[in-house]
């Protein structure tokens, strides 16, 4: 990374995940002393600007996506395909006029489709090559690859968060089809790495980890805090929301922090007994990092056939 010079990180704004997992790239590529510039918006630019105080940060909407309350997301999606469509052109569109003022060496985009262009090194990173399809639709699946390998191969690479033996985190993901010639396997990333040994913090037995698309996080939050308010065993619930009061509340035997900074986090997490999340593939990554993976319950978001199948892949490979 030490040729990449200035360098625009654009992570997308679907839960914390892709914004969390950019972090050990801008870690290095800070310390190699490259110029660093962040795109992002909502809860993500806020994580990051905590995170990384000391850089300049750009908004950059994404696609505007909110999940049905019920248990499918199908035709949530079917309706959504063409705010996609306008949000990559506006995203492809916003880059063009940003390189008219201002040049840039190289782009990272996390999952963001729209954000190619000849005039920079392109760099598109994702562990979801195929997009997994409900059932009754997976003859679609095939259909899903092409329309996603389109826009990977308008990248000059595309960095793929996992490892190539035995399947790696993410299964079928980014193993089942073959790799674009653009694609590499570039091992797992996580913002917890260098925290695997902090001191635990051992006050509460069980931690719940809430993060993603609205209403399904809220929703799962009130499942929790109804489940666990009455539970005589400290309990510890992160919000997942960077920008509001970090101050603890408490609720009988629960604590609600909206968010925990990174040292802090790896600290509960390693101490407690019990971790409670969705079965996001970031997350997955972080509590690997940290070892912690054998603790955690996983809870898919309903109708989210990705997190579905990593609650199912994850299982059966003995991790949790």
């Amino acid at each position: 990374m030490e040729n990449f010079q200035k360098t625009l990180i654009c992570p997308l704004n679907w839960g914390l995940g892709h914004a969390t997992r950019c972090v050990p790239i801008i870690r290095g590529l800070v310390a190699e002393g490259n110029e660093v510039v962040i795109a992002a918006d909502g809860y993500p630019l806020q994580f990051l600007h905590q995170e990384f105080p000391e850089l300049r940060i750009i908004e950059l909407p994404s696609y505007p996506i909110r999940y049905s309350k019920g248990k499918s997301q199908v035709f949530v999606m079917l309706r959504f395909l063409p705010k996609l469509y306008k949000g990559i052109k506006r995203e492809h569109e916003w880059l063009d006029h940003l390189l008219q003022s201002e040049h840039f060496d190289t782009i990272i985009s996390d999952n963001r489709f729209g954000l190619w262009n000849k005039s920079l090194h392109t760099i598109y990173m994702t562990h979801q090559l195929m997009i997994k399809m409900p059932k009754g639709l997976r003859w679609l699946e095939p259909v899903a690859y092409r329309f996603h390998r389109h826009f990977i191969t308008k990248y000059d690479e595309c960095w793929i968060p996992d490892f190539a033996e035995d399947g790696g985190l993410s299964g079928d993901l980014s193993h089942k089809y073959p790799l674009t010639v653009n694609a590499k396997f570039i091992g797992i990333l996580s913002r917890f790495s260098g925290y695997e040994n902090v001191e635990p913090d051992n006050t509460y037995k069980t931690v719940i980890i809430l993060s993603g698309v609205e209403p399904q996080r809220s929703i799962f939050e009130q499942e929790m805090l109804n489940k666990y308010r009455d539970v005589n065993e400290k309990t510890l619930v992160i919000l997942g929301k960077p920008t509001e009061n970090s101050d603890i509340k408490i609720e009988k035997a629960v604590s609600i922090v909206t968010h925990l900074d990174t040292k802090k986090m790896a600290s509960v997490l390693l101490g407690c007994s019990t971790i409670i999340s969705r079965s996001g593939y970031t997350t997955i990554m972080d509590l690997q990092t940290l070892n912690v993976l054998h603790k955690a319950i996983l809870y898919p978001t309903p109708g989210q056939t990705e997190q579905e199948y990593l609650a199912d892949y994850i299982h059966s490979k003995g991790l949790v």
